[in-house]
């Protein structure tokens, strides 16, 4: 399994992605520039990421402008064709502003930019355990219509939502407002995925937390 990385304007979080799957997954990353639109080199058995940051300086509105960069139509076709995806942070606006997640980020319901360790849980496993996740993001309020919500329930495309350190999903857990809880996403089809937690931030033993294997087993099978 191959995971490019995109890397725009912008983005700060490209080289944490590159690391954390390369050096602690022992997988292999390719860097992938905004300008350009080949992804002949991947097929479905691999995986696109968009790395959390500021792509274009998040002028407009968070991920606006990079859905309209070469390379993004490129990956949407690849999604479309049945490729794996993950947007993580500002990669999730971008996927969401693409049209290839339903919803939308918005500003934190305090106004204020959140950067710390959270917890969340898989929303679907009866046994999940809380994982310790660091968010760092101003714009990540999930939020969709009452039927996206239920068309979303219906196809199990809730990945995880954000809990307390004993796995209980409640308000006080919540550090951005988002509804229902919500901290990741997929597709009905599962192959594109979103994000607002950071898992490359907690792969490393030197970091002292390494919960962030745990995404990318259960979303690609890698630990």
């Amino acid at each position: 399994m191959k995971f490019g990385v995109l890397v725009f304007p912008g983005s700060n979080c490209d080289r944490d992605m590159m690391d954390a799957l390369q050096h602690d997954l022992q997988q292999e990353v390719i860097p992938l520039w905004h300008k350009d639109n080949d992804l002949s080199m991947f097929n479905n058995e691999d995986c696109i990421v968009l790395p959390g940051g500021f792509s274009y300086g998040d002028y407009l509105r968070c991920g606006a402008i990079a859905r309209f960069s070469p390379m993004m139509q490129q990956v949407v076709q690849f999604a479309n064709n049945g490729g794996k995806v993950l947007g993580v942070c500002n990669g999730f606006q971008i996927l969401c502003e693409s049209g290839l997640l339903p919803g939308v980020l918005l500003r934190n319901s305090q106004q204020q930019f959140v950067c710390k360790n959270i917890f969340m849980k898989e929303a679907t496993a009866e046994q999940s355990v809380a994982l310790k996740i660091p968010v760092a993001h101003g714009e990540g309020r999930f939020f969709a219509n009452e039927a996206t919500l239920e068309s979303m329930e219906l196809h199990r495309q809730i990945l995880y939502r954000y809990c307390d350190e004993e796995g209980k999903i409640n308000t006080g857990a919540n550090p951005n407002g988002a509804i229902h809880n919500i901290a990741g996403i997929c597709n009905k089809e599962r192959n594109v995925f979103g994000m607002m937690p950071h898992p490359e931030r907690a792969c490393s033993k030197q970091l002292g937390n390494q919960d962030g294997r745990q995404v990318f087993n259960h979303l690609f099978g890698i630990n």
